[in-house]
């Protein structure tokens, strides 16, 4: 059997071609696997197939997005109906009232929101409001959470042992971000009450707002501590500052999200992938006093935004399919097979002798090859042998049929049955024990 690169000549060809037009052959640095990625022709249900005719299991869903797979009926139906009416205009369409009144319904903290293009928008704006709503500069993060592609919610996105001090340093993540911008983030550890004590204790009245993901995905898919979370709303609210709540991917932990699962009310929520129905989307949703920084109703807004295909009813349409169908019950559904694999995993690497924690929540799993307490950033911040085992491991399951991400991120879908999350976990038993330290 032909394994990873040989497997898959046509994406071989695909990239070389690629290459001669775009930078390193790449739009999304997500996607790129080395030596070259794997090339995606179609997708149905849970399994995706590439350009050689090779048939994976999904496990990122565009990077968390598709919690149906692909081509779920009632989105398409939906999106089928919408083009033939008419793909994005210069008005509003009732279809975004109709999905902002769906998710105000399903997020009690949320009496107001507004759409956008991205999950890196989203937070975007949602930082921009709280500037504008509080007149603050600043905002605080937690050190290794991914929160987009803007500047000021990239900081200190990657930061190393070289750069960490005993408090987190802000540092850039990409060359060329302005000093001022390093100057007005905060960075804090996750789950550290004192930590985040001390820094409004220094500066809690420059502070706009505290940017939390509560699950963060590249700082490990740890679950935020509940009493961190509730002194991380005391202590914001106490110095005036307030809470977004990042839940782009935590969304689809539950019904409610993942501020439903630990029951705080953020004064602001960022939203995306999984509300757009596998198109382009984005929200900003939260209390209807610090929204009002966007409306133009009485003249020029605190908070001007605008965007050609905000709130297009494709999107829109694709949207209110995708939530509708994301009852409890399938909440309920992608827990179990989650739970499975979670601890069928951690009980392979016991089995293999490996070091390493599977950790996450609901249809979120992460693998981590550390024999270290996992609880932040730091604790699973891979060392050069753990990065090649982690190598091994994506590219090992992508010859055994499982697609995921290569930083060992899984995503699993509503389509997959029980079988389907058996089918993952042997591919993943197998692989481990293939795996050489």
């Amino acid at each position: 059997m032909a394994t990873y690169p040989d497997s898959v000549p046509g994406s071989r060809d695909l990239f070389a071609r690629a290459r001669k037009v775009m930078p390193g052959g790449n739009t999304r640095t997500t996607v790129y696997i080395d030596p070259f990625p794997i090339y995606a022709a179609r997708g149905e249900g849970c399994r995706v197939w590439d350009v050689d005719g090779n048939v994976y299991y999904d496990c990122i869903n565009n990077f968390t997005a598709m919690i149906h797979g692909y081509v779920q009926p009632e989105a398409v139906t939906a999106v089928a109906d919408q083009l033939r009416l008419g793909t994005a205009f210069g008005a509003p369409t009732v279809s975004e009232i109709q999905l902002a009144e769906l998710l105000v319904d399903r997020l009690p903290s949320v009496e107001h929101i507004r759409f956008a293009n991205s999950g890196t928008e989203a937070v975007m704006m949602a930082i921009k409001a709280a500037r504008a709503f509080t007149g603050r500069p600043k905002i605080v993060k937690i050190e290794g959470a991914y929160h987009g592609s803007y500047d000021f919610a990239e900081v200190s996105l990657d930061s190393s042992p070289s750069n960490w001090g005993d408090m987190p340093a802000s540092t850039a993540y990409a060359r060329g971000t302005p000093e001022g911008v390093l100057k007005d983030v905060v960075v804090v550890p996750f789950n550290d009450v004192e930590a985040l004590k001390a820094v409004f204790g220094a500066c809690g009245s420059d502070i706009a707002a505290v940017l939390i993901d509560p699950m963060p995905n590249r700082a490990g898919l740890i679950p935020a501590r509940l009493d961190y979370l509730d002194a991380l709303v005391e202590t914001a609210h106490s110095a005036g500052s307030l809470v977004i709540f990042d839940e782009v991917i935590s969304f689809r932990l539950g019904y409610s999200g993942a501020q439903g699962l630990w029951g705080i009310k953020p004064d602001l929520t960022a939203l995306g992938k999984i509300i757009g129905g596998g198109f382009p989307v984005g929200a900003i949703a939260g209390r209807s006093d610090v929204m009002a920084v966007f409306d133009p109703t009485a003249g020029k807004p605190a908070l001007p935004h605008g965007g050609t295909f905000t709130a297009n009813p494709v999107t829109m349409r694709a949207g209110i399919a995708a939530m509708t169908a994301l009852t409890p019950e399938a909440f309920e559904h992608l827990d179990q097979i989650g739970d499975t694999v979670r601890l069928g995993t951690n009980e392979a690497l016991k089995k293999h002798g490996l070091p390493g924690a599977c950790v996450g929540l609901g249809s979120l799993f992460k693998l981590h090859f550390t024999d270290n307490p996992v609880s932040d950033y730091r604790s699973v911040y891979p060392t050069a042998a753990e990065r090649n085992m982690l190598d091994q491991f994506h590219k090992g399951l992508l010859d055994r049929g499982v697609l995921s991400a290569s930083y060992g991120l899984f995503a699993l879908s509503t389509p997959m049955q029980v079988v389907d999350a058996d089918n993952i976990l042997a591919a993943i038993d197998e692989t481990l024990g293939a795996i050489t330290r």
